[in-house]
């Protein structure tokens, strides 16, 4: 009796050790799901603003290698590795193109190999060269719009009850005001271009135009026209972290639309604050020691 009696407690605890697994196994594989209300949660309730939009308020940053490339690549040397060692070098990093590749027409794709190799090169000699070769970034330029958004730097959205949003950068010092339901094109072409907001649900839609074309969009040399059009998303996905968005198009280099898409993480160090990152007085040796060289002749 008493031997049976373990025969059926064994075979009990084996049968419900198989089913047991048999589930773990079918829910890995998504052969089996629990039901709807068991996985699904309900969409995240940002807190809002007096006028019912979400409360974005607060210093952000990304946490992506997208300024040194968009696009996939490895770590590698900086422009003087025998000067800077590790400390110029670039991490590995992934992707943040939506398809992984950016769709440059062939004769853009060389100007963007061009402009790698000569990243690291400044000529202020005269204005018509002042631009050509050099990233921005190098020179200390206000870096344009998507690209100060990934930069190693936070920034701050201060969001109150007027028609406009302050975005606040920490490199250069730069900023932009986002300029809610306006229908006044751009100006004249800026560094940060002319940024005019809406809403749609929940997510703050930002329309930007009217750049200058010398901004780049990452150390590769990834860049753009005088026709840049680039539509930002700023989606609340939790207390701690925003979904951006952006689709970038420009008819005279690339083939069609495209898009990159990442977290930004809200910043939640105690006392937190936007600092400054005045870049100015560092690259003044670089771009004009020979003409003070000149002048003590």
């Amino acid at each position: 009796m008493r031997k049976n009696f373990r025969l059926t407690i064994n075979v009990i605890a084996c049968a419900v050790a198989v089913a047991t697994f048999s589930v773990a196994v079918l829910s890995i594989t998504g052969q089996q799901r629990a039901p709807a209300a068991q996985v699904t949660s309900p969409a995240y309730q940002p807190k809002r603003m007096a006028d019912g939009h979400p409360d974005l308020n607060g210093i952000w940053q990304a946490m992506v290698t997208a300024n040194w490339d968009l696009q996939d690549h490895d770590a590698q040397p900086g422009p003087h590795p025998e000067v800077m060692g590790a400390y110029g070098a670039g991490p590995a990093g992934q992707s943040v193109v939506e398809g992984g590749e950016i769709p440059y027409q062939a004769s853009a794709l060389q100007k963007k190999k061009q402009n790698f190799e000569k990243r690291a090169m400044v000529d202020v000699s005269s204005d018509k060269k002042w631009h050509e070769i050099g990233d921005p970034e190098i020179k200390c330029y206000m870096p344009g719009v998507p690209r100060i958004t990934y930069m190693p730097f936070p920034f701050q959205i201060v969001q109150g009850s007027g028609p406009s949003i302050l975005m606040a950068y920490e490199f250069a010092s730069s900023t932009r005001i986002v300029r809610m339901n306006y229908k006044q094109e751009a100006p004249t072409p800026s560094w940060m271009g002319w940024s005019r907001g809406r809403w749609e649900g929940d997510t703050l839609v930002v329309d930007v135009s009217g750049f200058r074309e010398e901004t780049w969009f990452d150390r590769a040399g990834d860049f753009h026209s005088d026709e840049l059009h680039v539509i930002e998303r700023y989606t609340p996905m939790s207390p701690y972290h925003l979904m951006y968005e952006a689709t970038i198009e420009d008819p005279k280099v690339y083939t069609r639309p495209w898009k990159i898409s990442f977290p930004l993480y809200r910043r939640m160090e105690k006392n937190i604050q936007l600092l400054e990152f005045k870049c100015v007085p560092f690259t003044e040796e670089m771009l004009y020691s020979r003409f003070n060289k000149r002048a003590g002749n």
